[in-house]
């Protein structure tokens, strides 16, 4: 098994990082950290997570090494919050992710391993038969996890608590309503698949993304009608993505990427031949991009 460079360094790192995040909100301690809440530096985590997806895609390992840490660091923020609050304990953070990973993963830990972290039966951990590659991995790891939910609902008589009221567990409930739509769409079909929910063929669903384009061309433009028409268009294009291995919050990013690239070409162009953007018309913008599009080829952006 892999192991990180030096254990012991990184423990010591790792401790001496802890007992920082702990000084800082003591009473010796900053006063802004000393104040902060779960809930006031919840975006924290957001935009923390995005600048670190930013590095990941830009290829930048010394920027990736900064925004790792600056995840690591509202990780230990929170911890150390609850901590404060006789919430739970940065031990029991630890654990439990451990536990998750050994549990969803029989295939690697072994059956016992799983049995033990998870609490699950022969007949369940038999479902790692069917872990052969990723994509049965995958939904394996959607099964476990299904099979986790069930036995936690049971414990709690079929229900969890929110903010002290009691309400039903839905399958859904674990995909957070903040996370980008995208994503939120992948994920609650992710989701609604392990339970056997799906199209029989990529032609059925096809067939539903032009049955959607006919519904949202019968509404009135810029109604609510429409934009409700024009989400099941993106709900269904993000599960033809799916079907075809494709994850589209990457995707739409990578073409995201690919417009700012070709955009600033055609500025630098139009700089160079003393043309204002502005004064174009479709024949010269057309001419610009073309232009663009064959300095900032598809593949590789």
């Amino acid at each position: 098994m892999t192991q990180f460079e030096d254990r012991q360094t990184v423990l010591e790192s790792f401790d001496s990082l802890v007992e920082t995040i702990a000084l800082l909100r003591s009473e010796q301690g900053c006063p802004w950290d000393r104040e902060q809440t779960h809930r006031s530096i919840a975006k924290n985590m957001i935009e923390e997570a995005y600048e670190a997806v930013d590095a990941i895609e830009s290829e930048n390992p010394a920027s990736l090494k900064e925004e790792l840490g600056d995840v690591l660091l509202q990780v230990l923020l929170h911890a150390q919050i609850a901590v404060e609050s006789n919430e739970f304990s940065l031990e029991e953070v630890i654990r439990s992710i451990t536990d998750k990973l050994v549990s969803r993963h029989p295939h690697v830990f072994g059956n016992e391993a799983s049995l033990r972290a998870a609490g699950l039966t022969s007949e369940e951990i038999a479902l790692v038969e069917q872990a052969t590659d990723a994509d049965s991995t995958i939904k394996l790891w959607d099964r476990m996890k299904m099979i986790e939910k069930q036995k936690k609902a049971a414990e709690h008589g079929g229900a969890t608590e929110h903010g002290g009221a009691t309400e039903p567990e839905s399958l859904l409930t674990s995909v957070p309503k903040s996370e980008p739509a995208l994503m939120q769409a992948q994920n609650i079909s992710r989701k609604a698949v392990a339970q056997g929910f799906e199209w029989e063929d990529i032609e059925d669903l096809t067939d539903q993304l032009a049955e959607e384009f006919e519904e949202f061309s019968a509404t009135e433009e810029g109604t609510p009608e429409a934009e409700e028409e024009f989400g099941d268009i993106l709900f269904t294009l993000v599960n033809i993505a799916r079907w075809n291995s494709i994850d589209a919050e990457s995707a739409l990013r990578r073409s995201c990427e690919k417009f700012r690239k070709r955009w600033t070409t055609m500025e630098q162009a139009a700089k160079s031949e003393g043309i204002n953007l502005i004064d174009l018309d479709a024949a010269g913008w057309d001419d610009l991009w073309q232009q663009a599009k064959t300095e900032q080829p598809k593949r590789g952006l």
